[in-house]
């Protein structure tokens, strides 16, 4: 579910996406930053729905979202099974969920998507933006080739659909009307990383780590991140301040683009 521009972009490696293993060790460190992760400012209780990846289900979000939940956040999975692309009842099912979580506490969601699931968040923003507080992403391919991945056979397989699906990629791509915040990893070994930027705006922004692709979710530099911009009052976004971490954790985004 990627736009047909920029071609040129090729697939990930071999070499990479042999390296996704290290998704296992960014895990463990996840959990052994725990303590230290809770020092993250907490949040103000609103709600956040999170988007699983491609055949993932909420299982894959759990570490996640148990950890926004520890920062104050009433933190739920999207409750749909695994994510086998966007079948009949998929699209209607995170739209009643979305409205249900604003009906019920009154406020604005915020919405996490990992891969396929924030091509899911991006286009939930485009048609509900008055439902929606942000919009975070983790190594989304919201822009280039459908096959600037080593996933599309895999989408193409369990969906029935293709990749190239120009329909809802108009909707996709052009930066959400809420504030929005691209994570992304040139180590990548799925989605080739240029697939994943964001052209940046009065309140949008790409935040870079050193992660793999199936790691993204239970990264601690991530689990950061992520925090920080939840953590900010709605209407007062402000761009991510990399500060004393980067660049060793958080690498200049705008570079070689």
């Amino acid at each position: 579910m990627t736009t047909a521009t920029h071609d040129h972009i090729a697939p990930p490696s071999r070499l990479l996406l042999l390296a996704e293993a290290r998704a296992l060790w960014e895990t463990g460190a996840g959990i052994a930053m725990w303590p230290l992760l809770q020092l993250t400012p907490r949040g103000d209780g609103h709600p956040v729905l999170v988007l699983p990846g491609l055949v993932a289900s909420d299982v894959s979000t759990l570490l996640l979202r148990r950890y926004l939940t520890s920062r104050g956040y009433d933190a739920h999975g999207w409750g749909l099974g695994r994510n086998l692309g966007p079948r009949e009842g998929v699209e209607d099912g995170m739209v009643e969920l979305l409205k249900t979580l604003n009906d019920k506490s009154g406020q604005k969601v915020s919405v996490i998507g990992w891969s396929l699931g924030g091509v899911y968040a991006r286009l939930l923003a485009s048609a509900h933006s008055g439902l929606i507080r942000n919009v975070i992403t983790l190594g989304s391919p919201f822009s280039g080739s459908p096959r600037a991945t080593n996933a599309w056979r895999v989408y193409e397989g369990v969906s029935g659909q293709s990749s190239h699906d120009p329909r809802r990629m108009k909707f996709v791509q052009p930066t959400p009307p809420v504030p929005t915040t691209s994570i992304f990893s040139r180590t990548d070994g799925v989605v080739a990383w240029r697939c994943s930027i964001e052209k940046t705006g009065p309140q949008s922004e790409n935040i870079e780590v050193m992660a793999s692709h199936l790691g993204l979710g239970a990264h601690p530099a991530v689990l950061y991140a992520v925090a920080d911009r939840l953590a900010q009052p709605e209407g007062q976004w402000k761009p991510f301040n990399r500060g004393l971490l980067g660049p060793l954790v958080y690498p200049d985004p705008d570079r070689d683009l």
